[in-house]
């Protein structure tokens, strides 16, 4: 039953932060769609660590392989918080719509790092035993 919980912890977190996403976009003060483009950020970060999990049987050590995926992941995060604060900066956005987006994008990033460490374990040798 802790896996059903935990799931639905993730789905309910993962809905809040996309909340905070589009209020940012969708309130009539704010009324623009352009911060909408950090969605891209978060179906891009886990991706380095996905393939980096690919080529090495355990991920306790240090390898340049890892390491780059971390650099890479690191600069996928930093993008999504710094997009709307350039946008902001511009006046493209207006500063509460730059707040209400970062605060989506901390739940968004938490959930992801959460399901790394609720999936950590679930590392099958093959691809047919995932599929299945």
């Amino acid at each position: 039953m802790g896996g059903v919980r935990a799931v639905a912890a993730l789905a309910f977190a993962g809905v809040v932060g996309l909340t905070f996403l589009v209020l940012g976009c969708a309130l009539p003060m704010y009324g623009t769609w352009s911060p909408m483009f950090v969605i891209a950020f978060y179906i891009l970060s886990p991706v380095p660590l996905l393939i980096a999990r690919r080529f090495q049987e355990d991920m306790t050590g240090t390898n340049a392989c890892i390491e780059l995926a971390l650099f890479i992941t690191t600069g996928i995060v930093i993008s999504a918080f710094a997009l709307p604060v350039v946008l902001a900066h511009a006046g493209t956005i207006k500063h509460g719509a730059c707040f209400l987006i970062n605060t989506g994008s901390t739940i968004m990033f938490g959930t992801i790092i959460a399901y790394f460490y609720l999936h950590r374990d679930d590392d099958s040798g093959s691809w047919s035993q995932s599929l299945f």
